[in-house]
């Protein structure tokens, strides 16, 4: 993988969605950071960096638990994301909340300058996750906490969905994908090291972190109707597949999605459904 050319792709993928991300009648990224900084349990007082803190799901929560005598800073590599959120930062009057550009890959930053890092669906997209997780131990002071999220995979169901959508997408289409996104690929970068709790551990620990936990736990992701999802599904990680599809191939999986989601819900009303995602907690190694 060109890891140059990998992070112009995804950057320009959320730099294009940035002021509609998180905000389009889908509830899920907002629910996933609350939980993600409970687990995290920042304190009064203490210093975190947010690692791909997109609009602020997990940043605003880590905010809140610091308070006026803590820091927390947020770094993403799309400019439009840290604009976005840098807005709503002045708007809520923040203080002690700052975010910046960056490249949480190598991020510039002082050593054990934070307690607490925190990455919500971010750190395993990295080129290479498992190097960063082991540099992120230099920004952590001793003892410091790591918390971050995955999705659950799991062999033979379409990646960082869940399951109920593996027969809605149609796998002729996933061919229209870069090949660095597409299953098999996806399957050799993720499932190696993500899809057992035991090899994830295993990772951490050689990274140098100890009293590794890995909670896998559901969250509720909730659309205000079918039609909201697939609009909702062009400003995250899958417009990458709604980008190359030819249109007639775009408005049949358009159909199929909205028809399957409409089933999924059993009526009217709201479309529910219980998003598998796994939780990982670690502590640094030394002190």
């Amino acid at each position: 993988m060109d890891s140059s050319a990998y992070k112009r792709q995804v950057a320009g993928v959320f730099d294009d969605s940035a002021a509609r991300y998180d905000r389009m009648g889908v509830e899920f990224f907002t629910p996933m950071g609350r939980r993600l900084v409970e687990l995290a349990a920042p304190t009064a007082g203490e210093r975190v960096l947010d690692v791909g803190c997109g609009r602020g799901a997990s940043l605003f929560p880590a905010a809140e638990r610091v308070g006026p005598r803590g820091r927390v800073l947020g770094i993403d590599l799309a400019p439009a994301m840290v604009e976005e959120v840098g807005k709503e930062i002045a708007a809520r009057g923040l203080s002690h909340v700052e975010a910046r550009v960056m490249d949480a890959e190598s991020p510039e930053l002082p050593a054990r300058a934070f307690d607490v890092l925190l990455g919500g669906y971010s750190i395993i997209f990295l080129p290479d996750a498992p190097g960063a997780l082991s540099r992120y131990t230099e920004f952590l002071g001793d003892g410091g906490r790591i918390a971050f999220t995955s999705p659950v995979f799991r062999a033979g169901t379409f990646p960082f969905l869940p399951p109920e959508f593996t027969p809605l997408i149609p796998s002729s289409l996933l061919g229209h994908l870069p090949p660095e996104w597409r299953p098999e690929a996806l399957v050799r970068r993720f499932n190696s090291w993500l899809e057992d709790a035991g090899d994830l551990a295993a990772t951490l620990e050689r990274a140098g972190y100890r009293e590794v936990r890995v909670l896998d736990e559901p969250v509720r992701m909730t659309a205000e109707s079918p039609e909201r999802w697939v609009e909702w599904s062009h400003t995250q990680g899958m417009r990458l597949l709604w980008q190359n599809l030819p249109a007639p191939q775009a408005e049949d999986l358009r159909a199929r999605l909205v028809e399957g989601l409409d089933r999924l819900r059993g009526g009217s009303g709201p479309v529910v459904i219980e998003v598998p995602v796994r939780f990982v907690t670690a502590r640094v190694a030394r002190g």
